[in-house]
């Protein structure tokens, strides 16, 4: 299948995302998030030829929040690290992505990297393999993007940390049934300042073309295995949008990550990356307008993997 003309497709899902722009709410529970206009809109495609295409605000940083597990969880897989698998289990959950219950009912294993307590564990292991599990997301996004000025939002990480109390019971009920290596507030710093970098479109298209390449980093050295890369599409697919994750497959049909700051991924293996964002989500924590924007770009590119 011949590639599409990426600049049409985005200037196509620009024009049929127009209706939904400002759509939802900000995640003010976290609040500097509560504080971001909700009528801005970024859409971005990066393709693996190195081709990149933006539309509306697609050079605006914001939040990167739990679209950082991706990356996390790529750089735990990249230690050679087979033992997160016995942390973390790879199951969607069907529950709100920081729900206790789950948590409880299976002692302290979270069912997937990509729920909080999953992502969690994840960077406590990071932390473990690395010594500095925020500090190697910041690089490896920084080496990605090509920005070596990407950085942590003190504003958001302290917005976080302060009213993260549900992180922190979650955190804490894992270290009770063994599942923690590191003290719970080291790992949670970590975590809340992994959420609280600023990132673009275009720049979140860049840093995970490596799924896209099937692991293969833009120098083109390797970070994960083509087996591990396959996986973690596959865990992006059936976990990345929390408990909507089966909507989004029937509507998108790509692997796609979400984050409470607006920020949707999603990964078309072999071809491209496109990021949308818009910073009103709906109940279930994903942003209304990015999830049109990307049902409309599998539509227009003919991309869906179905």
């Amino acid at each position: 299948m011949p590639a599409p003309n990426y600049r049409d497709v985005v200037d196509h899902v620009m024009t049929a995302v127009r209706p939904y722009i400002g759509e939802g709410k900000v995640a003010d529970y976290i609040p500097s998030l509560g504080e971001v206009d909700p009528n801005q809109f970024g859409f971005a495609v990066a393709t693996v030829d190195g081709e990149v295409h933006g539309g509306g605000e697609s050079k605006t940083p914001f939040t990167i929040e739990s679209i950082s597990k991706l990356f996390a969880l790529a750089l735990v897989l990249s230690h050679d690290d087979r033992a997160i698998w016995r942390r973390v289990r790879r199951e969607p959950t069907g529950d709100p992505f920081n729900s206790l219950i789950p948590l409880q009912i299976s002692k302290g294993i979270p069912g997937n990297p990509f729920v909080n307590p999953g992502a969690i564990v994840v960077t406590d292991q990071l932390l473990r393999d690395t010594g500095d599990a925020y500090g190697a997301i910041r690089a490896l996004l920084r080496a990605e993007t090509g920005n070596p000025q990407l950085h942590v939002d003190a504003v958001t990480a302290h917005s976080e940390a302060t009213t993260g109390h549900r992180d922190r019971a979650l955190a804490y009920l894992a270290a009770d049934f063994g599942n923690m290596l590191n003290p719970v507030d080291e790992t949670l710093d970590h975590y809340f300042r992994q959420c609280s970098i600023m990132i673009s479109c275009e720049e979140l298209a860049r840093a995970a073309l490596f799924q896209a390449r099937h692991g293969v980093r833009a120098d083109g050295s390797r970070l994960i295995s083509e087996e591990d890369a396959r996986g973690v599409n596959a865990i992006v697919l059936t976990c990345g949008t929390y408990n909507a994750a089966g909507e989004f497959a029937y509507r998108v049909g790509l692997p796609c990550k979400s984050g409470v700051g607006g920020g949707i991924l999603a990964v078309v293996p072999g071809r491209c990356t496109a990021v949308a964002w818009g910073p009103g989500v709906d109940d279930k924590g994903n942003s209304v307008a990015a999830a049109a924007a990307l049902e409309a770009f599998a539509k227009l590119a003919g991309l869906s993997l179905f």
